[in-house]
């Protein structure tokens, strides 16, 4: 009778560990991981001067910013349910497992919506494009991203080329160099002797009929690009959304499971 409670005892905080060492693991990658998008995205808006007085008042659209906040959610939650599984910490570890579950459920209406949405994609993608190429000098972040879709894609603008025509530089009636022209990412060869980048490649390329032009520039719009890829990779995209799910699940589950081992061995240790 005497041994009976240190038996139970031993045997609740045997249990609390099994469950409460797989949670830190997980927490302690992922706090990494949140640490390493904030550090990012901080240093890309110190990197820019998005700081700057001059430049203060569009940082709220900057990418960097969504980087390094989404960096510190994910750090803060994953530090969270770290400190909880160390200090066996009920409350922390009933508010990690809550979040994990809201996570759970974000990711899954995402993903309903996303498939009900599937026909208006395309116009949302359009729209933001064609957004961010009206910013393409003015934005670092923007341009750095339209420029590897462009060339990874092989493709430019998002129907045709002539969409440039929406950047203010690029427009034919600009008074710059630039004008009627495309970015050198557009170019089939934007390297000059195979070394150095030109960036005057595009130059009046708008000004070219599609038969003159396909020899110096992609046709294509990065939208058709887009689209093929994604049906090109459907079998990738849909087993990496199982797996974030299917993780997710399983984090909130080994936090449920490691609160109620816990909860045991603190109620015998009171007994």
């Amino acid at each position: 009778y005497y041994y009976y409670p240190y038996y139970c005892c031993c045997c609740c905080c045997c249990c609390c560990c099994y469950f409460w060492f797989p949670e830190i693991i997980y927490n302690l990658l992922f706090t990494v991981l949140g640490l390493v998008a904030l550090v990012i995205g901080l240093w890309g808006l110190i990197n820019k001067e998005s700081f700057a007085q001059e430049k203060i008042s569009g940082i709220g659209t900057d990418p960097m910013l969504l980087f390094m906040f989404l960096g510190l959610i994910l750090a803060l939650l994953s530090l969270m349910g770290c400190i909880g599984a160390l200090r066996k910490n009920m409350c922390l570890l009933r508010t990690f497992s809550a979040f994990v579950l809201v996570l759970l459920v974000v990711q899954v209406l995402a993903v309903v919506v996303l498939y009900s949405l599937q026909g208006q994609i395309e116009n949302y993608l359009r729209s933001g494009m064609l957004a961010a190429m009206v910013r393409y000098q003015a934005d670092l972040d923007l341009r750095f991203i339209i420029d590897e879709i462009q060339t990874g894609l092989q493709c430019c603008g998002a129907d045709t080329y002539r969409d440039w025509g929406i950047n203010v530089y690029f427009n034919c009636s600009a008074p710059g160099v630039q004008a009627c022209g495309v970015p050198p990412s557009c170019c089939i060869d934007p390297l000059e002797n195979g070394t150095v980048w030109n960036s005057q490649c595009g130059v009046g390329a708008q000004q070219l009929d599609e038969f003159s032009a396909q020899s110096v520039i992609f046709l294509g719009g990065c939208l058709g690009s887009i689209s093929r890829c994604i049906n090109q990779h459907s079998g990738v995209i849909v087993t990496v959304v199982i797996i974030l799910l299917g993780a997710s699940q399983k984090l909130a589950n080994v936090s449920k499971k490691t609160a109620g081992a816990c909860n045991v061995c603190a109620t015998v240790d009171r007994d």
